[in-house]
């Protein structure tokens, strides 16, 4: 196979993926970073600037998606808007927000490599495991400003790859004592701005930037891709927002990082053993 055919296909198996990893509290960045890499592929590429634009295409499908999926949910919320409301939604925002401006680019340049992204795997799992032993007391309309901090914070946390911004929110929102299906609701509605933002934002550097020479076809099956698999993956919140325990995501989430380390430890031992 020629190496653009590659590329798009690639591109096609990566979409497909990220979807069903937005909506699951299992990080679709660190799945988009650990498959290519345990499969052995470079990704969509060797050069870590189209990787990146790979990325933002992603990101801009299932936003797009999400925005069709939550159509309703985002009118509902709009039409019933409270101080409060618009509180937790503001709060949110402002530690991804502050955390990202001032340290985008050294997240991207020091960490994203398999070893950081399945500590993140790891690290939010057990987390995500701890705070779902939490009595499921709140609904998610008795969410205040204070919660939309916490959330915020999460999400500011899920800057570390690997963490997964929908498990760390999740993860917030369970040590908050929310029940499990209010908390799956208040992670997608405070997502979406976040996730809108960062897309539109990134979508603009790499417009100014221009894309990647040989890059176009592949973005664009990532883009359709993702936007497809986020609609088609739509059944799977059900097994969120059903009252069931979140500890087979977290289970899952321990076993992709422990493969990662597993490999990361072997390779190092084939290293050392060759010197």
């Amino acid at each position: 196979m020629s190496a653009p055919r590659a590329r798009v296909g690639r591109a096609l198996a990566l979409g497909l993926l990220h979807g069903p990893a937005e909506l699951l509290p299992i990080s679709s960045s660190g799945h988009t970073e650990l498959v290519p890499w345990l499969l052995g592929w470079d990704g969509v590429s060797a050069d870590p600037e189209v990787r990146k634009a790979f990325e933002v295409a992603l990101h801009a499908g299932t936003a797009a998606a999400l925005l069709v999926m939550l159509r309703g949910e985002v009118a509902e919320a709009v039409r019933d808007l409270t101080v409060d409301s618009a509180a937790v939604v503001g709060l949110s925002l402002l530690p991804p927000v502050i955390v990202g401006f001032a340290l985008e680019r050294p997240i991207e340049r020091h960490l994203g490599g398999p070893a950081t992204v399945a500590v993140g795997l790891i690290g939010g799992a057990l987390a995500l495991a701890w705070a779902d032993r939490e009595p499921q007391e709140r609904t998610f309309d008795q969410a205040r400003p204070r919660d939309g901090l916490w959330l915020g914070i999460a999400q500011a946390c899920a800057l570390f790859p690997g963490v997964s911004r929908n498990g760390a929110t999740l993860t917030a929102a369970r040590a908050r004592r929310f029940a499990r299906v209010d908390a799956e609701r208040l992670s997608r509605h405070v997502a979406l701005p976040v996730i809108g933002g960062a897309t539109a934002l990134k979508s603009l550097r790499l417009w100014q930037r221009g894309l990647p020479p040989g890059s176009g076809p592949a973005l664009a099956v990532g883009v359709v891709a993702s936007f497809a698999s986020t609609l088609g993956a739509t059944p799977l919140l059900e097994l969120v927002e059903r009252d069931r325990s979140l500890l087979p995501f977290a289970a899952y989430r321990i076993g992709l990082g422990s493969a990662a380390l597993r490999r990361l430890r072997r390779a190092r031992a084939t290293r050392d053993g060759d010197v």
